[in-house]
């Protein structure tokens, strides 16, 4: 039996785990599509979408029109932005992202004119003719991502593949509490989405179509069924059952096959679209309107209006909750999404981006606080919950712990975040939060590793080509010396001289004329530095300046004056020449001698005191102390002599006298 016989009997299938929460989607679903009406300003998020930010096309001061783009994308995962309506780009700053984080991010601020025109548009007739490839770029330019959510984008998952796409899915289940955008969609413009489909189809070229919806939305089952008149669409109703709208888990409801882990639908020849992303589709194709507004549910106790509404993509949360009427509780809430897999808002001034499908405003008693998280107990209840056959227990464990390799052991990407096993769990431990950081963790670690596997290579890469280059230079520089020395010895086989003997004989004599210079110039270094060290040895000897040059003359001036005295003393000694004749000829020999000895003293010490006199700054201190002791010995041997001369002439005085007697 084929799948399209299978659907057509009834035949569903079921997925491991999934719950059963309160559907609370009334009274929100129960009134048509509101208008959410044009706010003050339009913060619009350069990245809404999985896949880098495009680039920036406007700058402050621009005047923009409504649909007019505003960002240009540079690859297929970059996805543009468009003006909602007409107006001026009032700035372009970071303000408070539509995030978990609540961190901000760059944002282009709009701030509307108040005449809503449109650009220029050019809407497309006859689409059969039409190659798909031009399809996929028209819906690439105006910006469609899958409004289901995960904000995918919608021309990269429908582009031809390797295996032939056998099954096109539209997703109509819209599982979550509360939501109901998608249902009230369904009901009030299933003939858009039904054109939409009919797009998608030329484009994959499917095998089977198949519409599915919740059986808890029998309005719009019945309006797409009798907008239905294509053979090839089937509109199928699925059981209630949370989280059947997931991608993964409507797959194996509707055909029985798994995607393989770590795969795609495409993998095993299947497409997955929501209604949203097909009638945004439709728009952007026959009407050229890109994707500039969605419907969005505002429920909640808070809400005094509750409703869906037609929101324009960058209206601030704020303006929704004046415009219907919020009514703050004791402890007020936001969450953007829905109970499940939404996140709680951190500002009010946070936009609505296009994955925006639900703003809650739950009560206290309605959604109660987080409550206090306890130890686990084991009960294996995630488990069993778990639509992915994880092990959230396990994971949490290791999500706890840090321990990235056991995490991916235990397939954490496989978890799709619907938050079914918090749900269920008696400890109230946030069982999706510990894999949110733990996932963002592994990211970073992947891309810090990427980044460091790149540098390695850009580093192998740069030595690589050091060495090729060295290689090269080396190569040329040995092909230039043999080609030198084939022209050296084509010369000297000619007869010619040798260049290279000139060349080192005439490097040798320069060596030797440099050397002889360089000896005579290190002889007349060393002369130079002899007569320095001669001197500053003169100049440190030398006595102090002023006092020491007035003691010297003194000195000297005493040593000339005793000089003379002895000189004087000297003469005095020599014997009268009466005298000579009556002293004995050894006496007056001695006398004659020492007389002589005196007066060379006597004129070597006068001799010395007047080179002192002359250069008292260069004769040592000690000179004329010496001076003076030799002037007092010779004084001394004068005056022994003199008393010699006296005592030898009284001796022949007595001589002379017995004699005459």
């Amino acid at each position: 039996m084929s799948l399209l016989q299978e659907l057509q009997a009834g035949k569903l299938h079921d997925f491991h785990g999934g719950i059963h929460p309160p559907e609370r989607k009334a009274p929100a679903n129960q009134s048509p599509i509101a208008d959410a009406g044009l706010p003050d300003e339009l913060v619009l998020q350069i990245r809404q979408h999985i896949g880098q930010p495009a680039r920036l096309r406007v700058k402050v001061g621009d005047s923009v029109l409504k649909g007019e783009r505003l960002t240009d994308p540079d690859n297929p995962m970059m996805m543009p932005v468009h003006a909602p309506t007409s107006g001026i780009i009032s700035a372009i700053e970071r303000r408070p992202l539509c995030h978990p984080s609540g961190l901000e991010g760059d944002c282009i601020i709009l701030t509307p004119d108040g005449k809503d025109e449109w650009r220029p548009r050019y809407p497309m007739t006859d689409i059969h003719t039409m190659d798909a490839d031009v399809l996929l770029q028209r819906i690439h330019e105006s910006g469609i991502t899958g409004l289901g959510g995960a904000g995918f984008p919608a021309h990269v998952k429908l582009r031809p593949r390797k295996k032939a796409i056998e099954v096109l899915i539209i997703n109509g289940v819209e599982c979550e509490p509360y939501i109901s955008a998608d249902d009230r969609l369904m009901r009030e413009h299933a003939d858009d989405i039904l054109a939409g489909v009919g797009i998608l189809q030329h484009i994959v070229q499917p095998g089977l179509t198949v519409i599915a919806v919740e059986d808890n939305k029998p309005e719009a089952l019945a309006a797409l069924r009798e907008a239905n008149r294509s053979e090839q669409i089937l509109v199928v109703s699925v059981p209630t059952k949370y989280p059947s709208g997931g991608e993964k888990q409507l797959i194996e409801v509707l055909t029985g096959k798994q995607v393989p882990r770590n795969g795609l639908p495409a993998d095993i020849g299947i497409v997955v679209q929501n209604v949203g992303t097909a009638f945004a589709v439709k728009r952007a194709v026959l009407d050229d309107e890109p994707l500039i507004q969605r419907v969005v549910t505002l429920a909640g106790e808070g809400f005094g209006q509750k409703c869906n509404a037609w929101v324009r993509i960058g209206t601030p949360v704020r303006h929704l909750l004046k415009r219907f009427d919020f009514v703050p509780g004791p402890e007020p809430r936001i969450i953007m999404g829905g109970p499940m897999m939404g996140f709680t808002l951190h500002t009010a001034a946070a936009p609505v981006i296009k994955g925006s499908n639900c703003i809650l405003a739950p009560g206290s008693h309605e959604l109660a606080s987080p409550a206090a998280e306890q130890p686990c107990i084991r009960c294996s209840q995630c488990a069993d919950a778990c639509p992915a056959s994880l092990l959230p227990q396990q994971l949490y464990w290791h999500a706890r712990a840090n321990e990235h390799d056991k995490l991916n052991s235990h397939h954490l990407f496989d978890c799709i975040e619907c938050g079914a096993c918090a749900w269920v769990c008696p400890s109230q431990i946030p069982l999706v939060q510990y894999y949110r950081v733990a996932k963002a963790d592994i990211r970073q670690a992947q891309r810090e590793a990427e980044q460091a596997e790149q540098a390695k290579k850009r580093f192998e890469a740069r030595q690589a080509r050091l060495e090729r280059e060295k290689a090269e230079r080396q190569a040329r520089q040995q092909k230039a010396a043999a080609e030198r020395k084939a022209r050296m010895k084509e010369q000297v086989d000619a007869g010619g001289e040798d260049p290279v003997a000139a060349a080192l004989a005439r490097v040798k004599a320069r060596k030797q004329a440099e050397g002889t210079d360089d000896m005579a110039a290190a002889r007349a270094a060393r002369k130079e530095e002899a007569r320095r060290n001669r001197e500053r040895k003169a100049a440190e000897a030398a006595p102090p300046a002023a006092a020491d040059d007035k003691k010297s003359a003194v000195a000297a001036a005493v040593a000339r004056a005793k000089a003379r005295k002895a000189a004087q003393a000297a003469e005095q000694a020599e014997p009268a020449p009466g005298t000579e004749q009556a002293e004995t000829p050894a006496d007056d020999k001695k006398a004659a001698v020492a007389a002589a000895v005196a007066r060379a003293k006597a004129r070597k010490a006068a001799q010395a005191a007047e080179q002192a006199g002359a250069a008292p700054a260069e004769a040592p201190a000690e000179k004329p102390a010496e001076t003076s002791d030799d002037d007092k010995k010779a004084a001394i041997r004068a005056a022994v002599a003199r008393a010699k001369a006296r005592k030898a002439a009284a001796a022949n005085s007595n001589t002379e006298t017995e004699d005459e007697s």
